[in-house]
Order: C-alpha cells, then structure tokens, then sequence
C-alpha cells in the first residue's frame, strides 16, 4: 500500500497569521508536526509532504528539510488540501492522511496505527483515532462542555472499529451509569481525534460531494462521509502523554510551552527515534 502523509500548513490564519512559523519553546510549530510526520513515515514506509500556501512557509520547509508542495490559499478545507497535495506530488497514492499542521502533539503511534489499520481492513474508506475515556476523563468533558459545547466529538463505534456516528453531544446516552462504574474502570464513550487517513477513492469522493446535512448541522466534516454511505473506521489508540485540541491562536501557543514546561519536550522524544 503506498501511503503518503500530508502536512497542510496555512499562513493566513486570520486568528493567528503565520501560524506554522510561529516558535513553540524554540522549535516552529510546523517543525514540530514535520517531526511527528517523519517518525510515522519512518515507521511504517509511508512518504510525507508540507502543503503550503505561500513561498515564505516553502522556504522554511527548505530551511528544516523536508518535502513541500505549493497548493491554491483558497481551498476551503485541510482535507482539500490534502487532495491536492497529493495530486500536486506525484505517484499513485493508496492511501493518504491529513496530519493537521496545528497539531505538535499528535503522538506519532496515532499515524502509524490509521496507516497500518489501513493494510488490515480493506473494507474500510476513512480512518481516525478515538480514545475510549475513563470515567474521570468523562466527569471532565461533561463540565467542560457547559460552557463549551462545540468543543470536544464522541464517536459511537461497533467493537470492529466501524464508525456509526460522530456528535459534538456526549454520546451514548448511559442507564445505569451508577451500576456500571462500580463494574468498569473505563465509560461506553470514546472521544474522537481530529487525524484522518483516507483510501485515495474515498479523498476524490468527499471532495467533489456537496456539504452534508448533518456535517452542516455539526460541523463535522467526517460526517459528510457517513452520509455518502462511506465506512469510517475508528481505531482505538491510547491517551496521549500531552493533549490539546490544536494551536489556533498565541494563547493556545503559550499553552503549549507550559505543558512542554511541565511534561517534557515531545519534540526530543522523536528525535530518538531517526
């Protein structure tokens, strides 16, 4: 299976402009996310490529080494992106997965895992992570999500990884919660990860398909999928050692520096594994 991981990597945030440039404890955000890129192809033989809109962002892909692409600054999604980078590389792709450039922290196994989930389920069109949370985990997003309630997606899934559906509400619904947490260390609900690793069929198809009903509704693209009658599977992955949602503006920057103050360097982790 030939595979290709993707990076797009946008300068015009109007939240945060020149957002993949940006230093995180002394390391480009976008060099952090190319870290975890490079360790995953590593692991698993896939190839990786920047999707950049804009020659300075190119000229930093120069600067770190690694592969890049120019892409059209108007396409209206990262998973757009991800399309054209893979047209705009060259080769015949199987599989391609979009590793969001704003994300320093995505643990490099949870690549891997979609890339490999993806030579053992040829059923299966899309795949993204989920992490099956515990009950304390569960207490948090529930409070969390009183004052946010569009932050943070559940996934409802089959014991083989299909995805049934994914909600920006806390789903399922759970009788008996009190009975069941006496039995089980860890709840019904699995939370969903913004990764995706697509079979190159299912990428041109969601593409060219209109905006679904409930993916408007939502605001989850990967809902456009489960209407189209696409299997989505969600593969099961462990909690990562650092988590956040991404680096969407300076305040979400900062954050992260202090969990690097607090838990270490993620960045020199990889570093160990070239």
């Amino acid at each position: 299976m030939k595979a290709l991981i993707t990076v797009p990597a946008r300068i015009g945030s109007t939240r945060f402009p020149k957002k993949p440039l940006h230093l995180i404890n002394g390391r480009s955000l976008l060099a952090r996310v190319v870290q975890v890129a490079t360790v995953a192809a590593k692991q698993t033989g896939a190839e990786c490529v920047v999707a950049v809109d804009h020659s300075e962002v190119a000229e930093h892909c120069e600067q770190i080494g690694v592969r890049w692409v120019m892409t059209d600054p108007d396409l209206p999604s990262g998973t757009d992106r991800a399309l054209a980078a893979a047209r705009a590389f060259g080769g015949e792709w199987d599989f391609v997965l979009n590793l969001q450039g704003d994300a320093p922290f995505t643990p490099a196994e949870h690549v891997s895992v979609l890339i490999e989930a993806a030579k053992a389920a040829p059923q299966a069109d899309v795949f993204t992570p989920v992490i099956r949370l515990d009950w304390d985990a569960l207490d948090q997003l529930r409070a969390h999500k009183v004052d946010h309630p569009f932050s943070g997606t559940t996934c409802v899934r089959a014991d083989d990884g299909r995805a049934f559906w994914f909600s920006k509400n806390i789903l399922p619904a759970i009788r008996g919660e009190e009975r069941l947490r006496g039995e089980e260390a860890l709840s019904p609900v699995f939370r969903h990860i913004g990764l995706y690793g697509y079979r190159m069929r299912a990428l041109e198809a969601f593409c060219s398909a209109p905006v679904g009903t409930y993916e408007k509704l939502e605001g989850l693209e990967q809902l456009r999928f489960l209407e189209n009658g696409m299997h989505v599977h969600a593969a099961e992955v462990a909690v990562p050692k650092l988590s956040m949602s991404g680096v969407d503006t300076p305040a979400d920057a900062a954050l992260a520096e202090e969990l690097i103050a607090r838990h270490g360097d993620p960045y020199l982790d990889l570093e160990k594994l070239l």
